[in-house]
């Protein structure tokens, strides 16, 4: 018999808005180092888009999906084992990101 905690729940096909959308957002984000490595991208893409913006080297734009996506799937695969919720939910997912990044700022949710 398997143990249903291990068990991936099946998502709403729908969400009616971003706040109902977030609890399960933090949901798929359980694991601390895939939350730090989602923090680490989007730091990393602020870093890269102040950049860009200073300097005007705007080839420097292409790399920030690298950047921001690839820390959050490296997150997604090797330690949550699970499928980054941008497939479905691409909108919400992007601004789970952010409010997930703030939510560890201010202390709202561990770093």
């Amino acid at each position: 018999m398997q143990d249903s905690s291990t068990l991936e729940q099946p998502a709403p096909k729908t969400f009616a808005s971003f706040e109902e959308f977030y609890p399960f957002y933090l949901a798929e984000h359980a694991n601390d180092t895939s939350r730090r490595l989602h923090y680490i991208g989007s730091m990393l893409v602020l870093t890269i888009l102040a950049y860009a913006l200073i300097t005007q080297s705007w080839t420097w734009l292409l790399v920030l999906p690298v950047a921001g996506y690839g820390f959050a799937w490296v997150g997604h695969f090797f330690f949550e084992k699970n499928k980054p919720a941008t497939f479905k939910y691409p909108l919400y997912s992007f601004m789970g990101d952010w409010v997930m990044l703030r939510d560890a700022l201010t202390g709202r949710i561990r770093f």
